[in-house]
């Protein structure tokens, strides 16, 4: 048997009452039963926070596996996404997903990318909220006054941002910004960029006896922002998430941070 995985089980408190844990799986770009057994492998690890999108086209796998794995639905939070820019109707998009997620809600419902409807897909999801099928909702790649359009519009502040970041993108005036307005920071695309292979990151890892993708998720985790790495190699999705068993310093952290300011 595998060696256990110590996942962090921090999670962050949503507006609709959802527990939003730190540490989740990605599925970008895993398709088909490589998308299945990956996703299997990261519930049978100890993850309980699934992100997927229409977009990817794997919402079948990421449902099937969630089934397979015998995890209580309400063990998992699960998060989808709507691409606006596929021109349908958001809330029949949102009944298709799940479907093919095999689930009555879904935790986090996103707003995959802007749009020049804005304002009224936003709308869709506030209905969506209201009638259950979504218990949070949320954006992705918003910048900040296109937050604050869409919430001035309805009354209702996404609950989360997702956005590209990693050490090279850090920002702590855009961190800062989004916890005044009680908008979660999540991240993605945290292990690409050369972060890998950043010497100070690599250096961490030397001095931490930790791999570089461990080191990434653990500065997401100490900073409280949503960090959701991917892999189709069981090993690695294992591997990503064990960063409960270590911290990182403080100068580690701060020699991190640097490496976003020019």
């Amino acid at each position: 048997m595998p060696a256990p995985v110590d996942i962090p089980t921090t999670t962050l408190q949503l507006p609709g009452g959802g527990a939003f844990p730190l540490v989740g799986f990605g599925t970008w770009q895993l398709r088909g039963e490589e998308c299945y057994a990956a996703t299997l492998a990261a519930l049978e690890a100890g993850y309980r926070h699934l992100d997927t999108a229409t977009m990817y086209r794997n919402e079948d796998e990421v449902g099937r596996a969630l089934r397979d794995s015998m995890v209580p639905r309400e063990e998992v939070f699960v998060t989808t996404k709507y691409n606006p820019r596929s021109g349908g109707d958001e809330l029949a998009i949102l009944d298709q997903s799940l479907a093919a997620l095999g689930v009555e809600y879904v935790d986090l419902w996103l707003v995959h990318a802007p749009d020049r409807r804005n304002e009224e897909v936003w709308a869709s999801f506030v209905s969506a909220q209201q009638d259950g099928r979504a218990r949070d909702i949320g954006v992705s790649n918003f910048s900040l006054r296109q937050i604050d359009r869409v919430s001035d519009a309805t009354g209702v502040v996404p609950a989360v941002n997702q956005i590209e970041w990693r050490p090279s993108m850090y920002d702590a005036s855009l961190v800062a910004s989004h916890r005044e307005r009680g908008v979660v920071l999540e991240g993605y695309s945290a292990l690409r960029g050369g972060s890998l292979s950043d010497p100070v990151v690599r250096r961490i890892a030397d001095e931490t006896g930790r791999t570089p993708a461990q080191v990434l998720v653990r500065w997401h985790v100490q900073h409280g922002i949503v960090v959701i790495p991917r892999s189709s190699q069981p090993e690695r999705v294992r591997a990503n998430a064990d960063v409960g068993g270590f911290e990182l310093s403080d100068e580690q952290m701060t020699a991190l941070d640097a490496l976003g300011r020019p």
